[in-house]
C-alpha cells in the first residue's frame, strides 16, 4: 500500500537523516524506480524531503538527521494522516508509523492530525446496496470531524421522509462499500445517520470534545455488530451440495455459516435473515438442491411459495 511506504519513508529518512532510493528500494522491498517515485511524490506534495545528487547524496528530510519534521504544514499533517488512517485498524505496522510519526510532529499540529487518523474507517463489507458515487458531503463532514466543530444537520427520516434539523458532534465517518455513515453525538448520546440522507450541513464554530476513550474503529463495530442482530433474528439450518456452497453464500453474505460435511457427502449450513419469510424466498429458487432442517416456519413458508407456484402453473 503505498500509504504505508510513504509514511515509512519518512520514519527512515528522520532515522537516517539521509537516504538513497536503492536503500528504501531494499528496506520496502519495492523497485528502485517505485521508491525514486515515492520520494518524489513526497516532495511535489510539499513535504519537505530534498534530492542531493553526487557521491555520499541521496534523499533526506529539511532539518537534519534529527528533524522534528517542523518543515510540515497543518495541513500536509492532516493530509498525511488522512491518506495513511482508513487503513490502520488492519494494519498494525501502519498503526506503528503513525503512532512514531505522530511523535515526531510539532506539537500544535499534533491533536489535529491525531483527529485526522481517527476521522475515517473504511468498512469494504457490503449490506447488499448498489454503488453509490460518493457525497460532496463528506468532505465539509470530514472537516468538521478533524476540527472538532459542531454540525447543524438536516436529517430526512428512512420511513416518513420528515426532515428534523439536530445539532451534532461529528465523531467519526465509515465508508462502508460506497455508503458513508456518520457517527456522532448527540443530546441522546451516540446515533449513527447515513450522509445520502442527510439534506443540508452546517459547520458552526462551537467546539467538542469526544468522549474519553472513544475509538472510531470500535464503536462502528459496535454499530455493525447491532445492525446484524437485527438483520438476522431468524437463522435456518440447511443442506446443500458442496460446489454450490460459495453461491449460497454470495446470497446470504456474512449471514452464511458453514457447519461441515454430513453424513451424505453435503455441506450442513446455516443462514440468517430478519424473518422466515426472507429466509424462504432467497431459497425457493433452489428447488430440490437445498434441504430445510429447520426450523418449522421457515420449512412452511417454502411449501407455502411452492403450492402457489403449483397452482399457478402446475396445469
Amino acid at each position: 500500500m503505498r500509504a504505508d511506504r510513504l509514511v515509512a519513508a519518512l520514519l527512515l529518512m528522520q532515522a537516517r537523516g539521509r537516504v538513497t532510493a536503492a536503500e528504501l528500494a531494499e528496506r520496502l522491498e519495492v523497485s528502485v524506480a517505485t521508491a525514486r517515485r515515492d520520494l518524489e511524490a513526497l516532495s511535489a506534495a510539499g513535504i519537505p524531503v530534498y534530492p542531493q545528487p553526487g557521491r555520499g547524496g541521496g534523499w533526506s528530510l529539511l532539518g537534519g538527521a534529527r528533524t522534528d519534521l517542523t518543515g510540515l504544514t497543518a495541513h500536509e499533517a492532516q493530509a498525511l494522516f488522512l491518506l495513511a488512517g482508513p487503513s490502520a485498524p488492519d494494519a498494525p505496522e501502519l498503526r506503528s508509523a503513525l503512532r512514531k510519526l505522530l511523535r515526531a510532529l510539532p506539537q500544535t499540529f499534533r491533536d489535529e492530525a491525531e483527529a485526522a487518523a481517527g476521522a475515517v474507517v473504511v468498512d469494504p463489507a457490503r449490506w447488499g446496496e448498489p454503488d453509490k458515487e460518493r457525497p460532496e458531503l463528506v468532505r465539509v463532514l470530514q472537516r468538521a470531524t478533524v476540527r472538532r466543530r459542531r454540525v447543524r444537520l438536516v436529517y430526512e427520516g428512512r420511513r416518513d421522509r420528515e426532515r428534523t434539523e439536530r445539532l451534532v458532534d461529528p465523531w467519526g465517518l465509515v465508508d462502508k462499500d460506497d455508503i458513508w455513515y456518520l457517527l456522532a453525538g448527540t443530546e441522546r448520546g451516540q446515533r449513527t445517520f447515513r450522509v445520502d440522507r442527510i439534506a443540508a450541513a452546517e459547520v458552526t464554530e462551537e467546539e467538542f470534545e469526544r468522549p474519553d476513550g472513544f475509538e472510531l474503529s470500535r464503536a462502528w463495530a459496535g454499530v455493525v455488530e447491532e445492525m446484524e442482530r437485527r438483520r438476522s433474528t431468524v437463522s435456518a439450518t440447511v443442506l446443500i451440495p458442496a460446489r454450490l456452497l460459495p453461491i449460497l453464500r454470495d446470497h446470504f453474505g456474512r449471514h452464511c455459516e458453514s457447519l461441515g460435511e454430513a453424513a451424505d457427502g453435503r455441506v450442513r449450513a446455516r443462514v440468517a435473515a430478519p424473518m422466515a419469510l426472507t429466509i424462504a424466498e432467497q431459497l425457493a429458487g433452489w428447488g430440490a438442491r437445498v434441504e430445510v432442517e429447520e426450523p418449522d416456519e421457515v420449512r412452511a413458508e417454502l411449501a407455502r411459495i411452492g403450492a402457489e407456484l403449483v397452482e399457478r402453473y402446475g396445469h
